[in-house]
């Protein structure tokens, strides 16, 4: 038919739904870009939203086709995880392409994402380096293997990371947060890393509060 979309691996995750919650985007202040981890959803996610609540905000959450962004884990070589991180990365891009359509500049635009949506998170960020209204990691880091965290381009200019992880998480090692916290710093990020001792692969309300007060500074 003349005009379809041919549909290919590399669309893997085009066309999955996407959950909206608070402003509409043409009226909001700032947005939150919420990214949930593997086997979950926008239902998974979404009761964060609870927590950090702040007027004026959109919360805007894609669906994994398949609930997962991408088959192996984040340390896995690159390579491995294709054409589904190609996929989900072009998604998270996408979408920040609406937001600054919409009139929402990256400025005030926060990434966050859990666990496989952490790293999804960090990773979009370290590609399209500008300066965000914040990037909120909860259990991830940068995605490769050991000596594929390298060739990032650009900088951050200043955007707020944070990176909060378990010192004892069996998805996350702690080495990897770290390595990723340093290598965003570089990037020009002014990084909060915090390592909770046994936590466990979880979210807690110190991390709640962190990102509350992220989103306010945003509306102030």
């Amino acid at each position: 038919m003349a005009g379809a979309r041919m549909t290919t691996q590399m669309d893997y995750h085009h066309n999955q739904p996407v959950v909206k919650r608070g402003e509409l985007l043409e009226n909001a202040t700032a947005a939150l870009l919420m990214v949930h981890g593997r086997g979950g959803g926008p239902a998974s996610i979404l009761p964060l939203v609870a927590h950090v609540t702040v007027p004026g905000f959109a919360y805007v959450v894609p669906q994994a086709n398949g609930f997962t962004w991408y088959p192996n884990r984040f340390i896995a070589p690159r390579a491995s995880n294709e054409p589904y991180l190609g996929s989900a990365l072009a998604t998270l891009g996408d979408l920040l392409t609406q937001f600054e359509a919409a009139g929402i500049p990256p400025e005030q635009t926060i990434l966050l994402g859990f666990s496989q949506g952490a790293c999804l998170a960090l990773e979009t960020a370290a590609r399209r380096p500008r300066r965000y209204g914040g990037v909120v990691a909860l259990s991830g880091g940068l995605i490769g293997a050991p000596g594929e965290l390298i060739g990032y381009p650009g900088r951050l200019d200043g955007t707020p990371v944070f990176i909060g992880c378990s010192d004892v998480d069996d998805h996350i090692p702690v080495a990897r947060v770290h390595e990723s916290a340093d290598l965003l710093a570089g990037l020009g990020a002014q990084v909060e890393k915090r390592i909770y001792p046994g936590m466990g692969h979880t979210v807690n309300q110190d991390e709640m509060d962190f990102v509350r007060g992220l989103m306010q500074s945003l509306t102030r």
